[in-house]
């Protein structure tokens, strides 16, 4: 018998055995940056997969996704367990994977947000019924607060929407033009220096000085806001057991209250708690699908 090799081939199956053991807890996002969001998952991958050994995780995982389309198939397949987005994104992944939604996050300190639209004060523009042939700057094609809403706010008010290809274009004079930024301080900036006359933002962006620095702030003039959405919210997947939910949905709402957990919050998008949904959360589901199938329907 050749001995070196019947040992490596036993240490191949012993290894192959323990991978199999190995049972990951895995925190799924949608994200064009996915370096910059794995450092505040893993940590909460981590944490959960430590407190839910009972049910034979062993490790934490972070899985991201392109698109909404592929967090759709991974939680169609069951890759991730658990999905921290937004409100908007967590009503195609309830309608299209059956996934369930659990708690509201309070993330970046704030339990909800809403959209504002705000021009400068001297710009002549008093009301909606002034945005015809101007221009408006969102962020970017899938932000909620600052393309979804305002967009939604804009067609119901019955105006009609053109995508210019520059700041330079210019709309049809009985419709309003709209460029996408790509950052918030871009939006800011276009509306101060004239290059458009209307920006959105949400209003955590609205009082942040690298969003929207204070000069800038005294010379708008806000226009319109939104109603108020919950500011992020955690999913799990379909087919769940119901004790594995129950017991991730009270290491989230207690985390803040658990000394190892604080820091893994603060790394969590500055997540100041974990929350129940209000009792109205089955409107604002309703809502957030309308405001997706309108926007899509007309514009995307």
């Amino acid at each position: 018998m050749n001995y070196p090799r019947y040992y490596l081939l036993l240490l191949a199956i012993l290894f192959a055995s323990l991978d199999a053991s190995a049972k990951a807890f895995v925190i799924g996002k949608v994200s064009d940056n996915p370096q910059k969001h794995y450092g505040y998952l893993k940590p909460m991958a981590d944490y959960l997969a430590k407190n839910l050994s009972e049910f034979g995780y062993t490790e934490g995982k972070v899985l991201m996704a392109k698109n909404n389309r592929q967090m759709v198939r991974y939680l169609k397949r069951k890759k991730v367990d658990l999905v921290t987005e937004t409100i908007f994104s967590g009503v195609i992944f309830k309608d299209k994977a059956k996934a369930e939604l659990l708690l509201t996050k309070w993330k970046k300190g704030q339990k909800n947000y809403e959209s504002l639209i705000f021009v400068r004060k001297d710009s002549g523009i008093n009301s909606l019924d002034d945005f015809k042939g101007k221009t408006i700057a969102f962020e970017d094609p899938g932000s909620t607060s600052a393309f979804y809403i305002p967009a939604a706010m804009l067609l119901r008010h019955g105006l009609s929407l053109e995508r210019l290809d520059s700041v330079r274009d210019f709309p049809d004079e009985e419709s309003v033009g709209y460029v996408f930024s790509n950052e918030e301080i871009n939006t800011s900036t276009w509306v101060h220096k004239r290059l458009v006359q209307i920006g959105a933002l949400n209003d955590h962006d609205w009082n942040k000085s690298d969003h929207l620095p204070k000069k800038f702030r005294d010379d708008f003039k806000i226009i319109a806001k939104s109603e108020k959405f919950p500011r992020g919210v955690e999913l799990v997947r379909a087919g769940m057991s119901e004790a594995l939910k129950r017991k991730i949905k009270s290491l989230l709402l207690n985390i803040h209250d658990d000394p190892d957990g604080v820091h893994i919050l603060e790394r969590y998008q500055k997540t100041a708690r974990f929350q129940e949904f209000e009792n109205n959360i089955g409107d604002v589901v309703k809502e957030a699908r309308a405001i997706v199938s309108l926007v899509d329907s007309k514009l995307n």
